[in-house]
């Protein structure tokens, strides 16, 4: 059976209205945050590039990067092949950095052949690639080619948000927090929506106390 595919914010919406149904807790969820936020982006090689230039760095400092890089015209793989190591690091980018946007060019992916793919086997492929872990693959499908079903349980907000919506005594690993989303399941990526959004009202309510 063909994945559903998240294209708009009625599919984002209805996602919402199944959970909320079928898990009282995420009804709870959709009354703290209100409408959840489609988040759909573009698929491509500047996305995967983008998520590794970011990888273990702030907000701020993955834009300010993130934006020399553009400015450099170095977020297309011609451009990045042509490129020295030292044209690179003008860019702000690390040796590692470096090391696995170089890993992303030669891989040659074909992006256009992934929206077809199961999810699985877009993250298997995407997880060959030195420098993609199995997050920014998930994320990767579940915002890039909108996968309705995804999840990123090795997400420490997603599991930060489900100990303190389901009241436990610790933040879950990655494999208790994949396996809880199982029962979210044809809509876990709207799931990942709505936790995400609980953590940030959570946050916020956290700041107001303080």
């Amino acid at each position: 059976m063909k994945e559903r595919i998240i294209q708009t914010q009625a599919c984002v919406d209805e996602g919402a209205a199944w959970l909320a149904q079928n898990c009282h807790r995420f009804d709870h969820v959709m009354a703290a945050t209100g409408q959840l936020p489609l988040r759909r982006r573009t698929d491509g090689f500047a996305q995967l590039l983008s998520a590794i230039v970011s990888q273990q760095l702030s907000v701020a400092s993955a834009a300010s990067i993130w934006k020399r890089v553009q400015d450099a015209d170095m977020d297309k793989p011609a451009n990045i092949a042509a490129a020295s190591d030292e044209d690179l690091r003008a860019c702000g980018l690390s040796r590692q950095k470096i090391r696995y946007v170089r890993a992303l060019v030669d891989a040659d992916i074909d992006y256009v052949a992934l929206r077809e793919l199961p999810s699985s086997e877009v993250i298997k492929t995407l997880t060959t690639v030195s420098g993609i872990g199995v997050w920014t693959a998930e994320i990767y499908a579940m915002f890039s080619l909108g996968r309705a079903d995804v999840f990123a349980p090795g997400d420490l907000a997603l599991q930060e948000a489900a100990r303190l919506l389901f009241d436990l005594p610790t933040r879950p690993t990655e494999k208790e927090l994949r396996q809880m989303a199982q029962a979210w399941t044809p809509w876990r990526a709207v799931a990942a929506r709505a936790l995400w959004a609980y953590y940030k009202v959570a946050k916020e309510r956290e700041g107001i106390a303080q």
